[in-house]
């Protein structure tokens, strides 16, 4: 197929070889896609090679689009800001956006107002209030906020209820009971209680050495002039404070400002987290997911994630930023959040402008904590997956969504999955799973034991496909339970068969099954690369929409199939390794072999071993022990002839065999 983008090529001296953005317009002139280039040139002609070097993903943005323009800059900075703000504005579909795993709670100082107050928010913020976080959960805001207003008991009321007590000239109860230092009656001025707001807020930040310190020389004065009352209001202040700190997780000893960004990502979308540090406590994090709809690379990831993080964090720039790879572009990237902290209420207050730095830990505390957040990451990306599997309604839209692409006469309510995994040509096993509505049903799965051990797919393809149909075929019209009342393995067909691979693996499932009368079951190839399906004779792919209930449904389908695969075959490989030696010994047995492995955990360590140690292992003789000595030391078992240990135990060496190997 010819590049549909050669019909609107500009012609090549007319592309600035400049920095600078561009955008891809439809037909009907909607951006579908904004990009970055350091050379506009460059970067645009790479959209106009050939279509064979083109990623899928580029191809689906190029059929849609019908033009293309760009803006000049002068440096890479400004393109970087510039792509940002064309995202934010147009919304292209071929650019990835990312989402909030969840409304994040802040907590917010209404610095703005001429009276702050403290309150628990999820939306954003006037600009010149402060906020902290975001918490996991709004109960950890409230818990802290609370144990924090004893020591700094600033307004947490509504406009309303400080403007009544204004006209009243009574407090409210929180007055009462030491919440609140009740500026609306003047019982402190507007200047005092801004001072407790500054407190407030720079103990939020980490800086909690100060308090800490001036309530316990307070609380020893007040203990020293006898003034007891005093002594214990300031004793529960302490306790509150440093309780409150306690919700703050050290990360570092050192008192440093920093943000970990990890990322746990696929072909197809990644999961984000962000923990920000602030004097070395840790004292918010925050998720993202992102489909990918465009190819990129980690690096690229981090770098338009990065700007997504800070300008909506432009209050709070960190002077360093830690992360598992260096981004793009990240010479440009620093120097503009360099100067988003320059023009941030930090920089404001007078404190020196540092400059952004990304590192990549290799040790110690900072890349302990990243392995933390990547942890996190990882979890969020399976949570989002569970999420997606277990929604009633996604299930019910990916099985629609998957009978349309492939153009089923039904819904595929059954599916099966087929995957082959060994070890360079050995232990050659197949595997099969099942999801009926959607949902894994593992009492349904099936692991193959192969006739030939071979380095070769297709052949092994070939016979677990002609094993299971054939089992199919046989049972098909005899009931569901057989005559000892046990349930039949195969009687029940598949609506739709999913092998795990491209044109070659389902063309060697086809010929598993071609004299075989399954009519009515639908077969389709998972290639791996671009996550296309294959149809039986079809001469061109069936791609499902990036991020469709569809995709992510014949993904987990075929993890599945490829985890279940690769277990079995483990089992099989470390079986055959570790017992491999000890199975020739005649009378020991898997009892017995498992025991001395357990004894002493190698055969390397049974070699060094004497026949008195060995007799020591519970269930072997002292003439069994000889025998397990001579063998592995390459000389004949001392004594006449095999002992009546040997004689009573030989019988029970066994054969591994898969008891849920269909024959």
């Amino acid at each position: 197929m010819q590049n549909p983008a050669l019909a609107f090529r500009p012609e090549p001296g007319a592309i600035p070889d400049a920095p600078g953005c561009y955008l891809f317009r439809d037909q009907h002139g909607r951006v579908v896609y904004v990009g970055k280039a350091k050379s506009l040139r460059s970067r645009l002609g790479s959209y106009f090679q050939a279509w064979s070097g083109i990623a899928a993903r580029t191809r689906a943005m190029l059929e849609a689009a019908r033009s293309v323009e760009w803006i000049v800059v002068d440096t890479e900075v400004e393109a970087l800001h510039l792509e940002y703000t064309l995202i934010q504005r147009h919304r292209p579909r071929y650019n990835v956006r990312y989402r909030d795993d969840k409304s994040y709670p802040y907590l917010v100082l209404t610095t703005s107002e001429a009276v702050p107050r403290a309150r628990v928010a999820r939306t954003s913020v006037r600009k010149g209030d402060r906020r902290f976080g975001p918490y996991a959960h709004a109960y950890a805001i409230r818990e802290t906020l609370d144990l924090l207003l004893r020591v700094f008991p600033v307004r947490t009321c509504s406009k309303g209820v400080f403007d009544r007590a204004a006209r009243s000239g009574k407090p409210c109860l929180l007055h009462h009971i030491d919440r609140c230092a009740a500026p609306c009656t003047g019982e402190v001025s507007e200047e005092e209680h801004r001072a407790l707001i500054d407190g407030l807020s720079a103990f939020l930040d980490g800086d909690t050495k100060p308090v800490i310190d001036r309530l316990e020389a307070d609380m020893a004065s007040a203990s020293r002039s006898l003034n007891y009352e005093a002594a214990a209001t300031l004793r529960d202040q302490l306790f509150a404070a440093q309780r409150a700190m306690e919700k703050q997780q050290a990360v570092t000893e050192r008192a440093e400002d920093f943000d970990a960004i990890a990322v746990h990502e696929d072909e197809l979308e990644a999961s984000v987290q962000a923990f920000f540090v602030r004097r070395g406590r840790l004292v918010g994090r925050k998720g993202w997911s992102v489909d990918k709809v465009e190819p990129l690379t980690t690096p690229e990831l981090l770098t338009s994630f990065v700007l997504q993080l800070y300008e909506e964090r432009d209050d709070d720039v960190p002077p360093q930023v830690v992360v598992p790879e260096l981004p793009d572009e990240v010479e440009a990237l620093s120097t503009l959040l360099a100067e988003q902290r320059r023009t941030s209420r930090a920089g404001e207050r007078g404190r020196p402008i540092q400059q952004v730095r990304f590192t990549v830990p290799q040790r110690g505390d900072k890349a302990r904590f990243l392995s933390t957040v990547q942890e996190n990451a990882r979890e969020a990306f399976q949570r989002g997956r569970l999420k997606r599997a277990s929604d009633f309604d996604s299930r019910s839209k990916a099985l629609n969504e998957l009978q349309e692409a492939l153009g089923l006469d039904e819904a595929p309510l059954r599916i099966e999955c087929y995957d082959v995994s060994h070890l360079g040509g050995t232990q050659v096993v197949g595997s099969m799973v099942v999801f009926e509505d959607g949902l894994p049903k593992k009492s349904e799965y099936r692991r193959f034991k192969l006739s030939v051990d071979t380095n070769d797919d297709f052949t092994a393809m070939r016979e677990v496909l002609r094993r299971r149909f054939t089992r199919l075929v046989e049972e098909r019209g005899a009931p569901v339970v057989d005559d000892e009342g046990e349930a039949r393995r195969f009687a029940y067909p598949p609506n739709l068969v999913i092998v795990d691979g491209g044109v070659g693996q389902l063309n060697a499932a086809m010929e598993g099954v071609a004299d075989l009368p399954i009519d009515d079951v639908a077969f389709a190839g998972l290639a791996k690369r671009f996550e296309e399906l294959w149809r039986p004779g079809s001469a061109r792919p069936t791609v499902l929409p990036r991020g469709s209930e569809a995709l992510f449904l014949v993904q987990r389908v075929r993890d599945e199939a490829h985890r279940f695969a690769v277990a079995y075959q483990r089992t099989r490989r470390k079986g055959s390794v570790s017992g491999s030696e000890l199975d020739e010994i005649p009378g020991i047995g898997p009892t017995r072999r498992r025991a001395l492995l357990q004894r002493f955990g190698s055969v390397a360590a049974l070699r060094r071993a004497r026949p008195e140690d060995l007799a020591g292992v519970p269930g072997l003789s002292r003439s069994l022990a000889e025998a397990v000595y001579g063998h592995l030391h390459g000389r004949e078992t001392p004594g006449d002839g095999p002992s009546s240990d040997v004689a009573t135990t030989s019988a029970a060496v066994t054969v591994d065999r898969d008891p849920e190997e269909p024959a």
